[in-house]
């Protein structure tokens, strides 16, 4: 995953650190992966690592992808104001991408405007194999 995204000046250290880990990572963390990751930057308690995660996640940073229980750190420097995120999990190397497609969220809108429900935020998550993996 290529992440060009720097790291925000307003965060704490603890979600600097947590979203460094994130970015440097090349595959979805669970919260104990990033926990085991920065044990040596002092973080010692799995609370620490999840108060960080949901700040991170609340502000559109980093992503839950909630088949894994593991999260990733955002590609889209503007999918915060999307209404759709969805990511391509590969099930044989674990590589994620994420993406828009303005199609489904067309769809989307069109159903919640015909039912009258409200969309707050949807995240896709489409499981199978990716290029390189059907290649090899």
């Amino acid at each position: 995953m290529g992440h060009s995204r720097d790291i925000p000046a307003d965060l704490t250290r603890n979600q600097g650190l947590v979203l460094g880990a994130l970015t440097g990572s090349g595959a979805p963390l669970s919260a104990y992966d990033i926990l085991d990751q920065l044990r040596s930057e002092g973080l010692r308690a799995p609370l620490q690592i999840y108060r960080a995660l949901d700040k991170l996640v609340e502000r559109g940073l980093a992503h839950r992808l909630e088949s894994l229980n593991a999260f990733v750190a955002c590609t889209d420097a503007h999918c915060h104001r999307k209404g759709l995120i969805a990511f391509a999990i590969c099930e044989s190397c674990g590589k994620v991408d994420e993406f828009a497609d303005t199609v489904i969220e067309e769809r989307l809108a069109a159903w919640a405007g015909s039912t009258g429900f409200t969309v707050g935020r949807t995240t896709m998550e489409i499981r199978g194999r990716c290029a390189a993996c059907l290649g090899a």
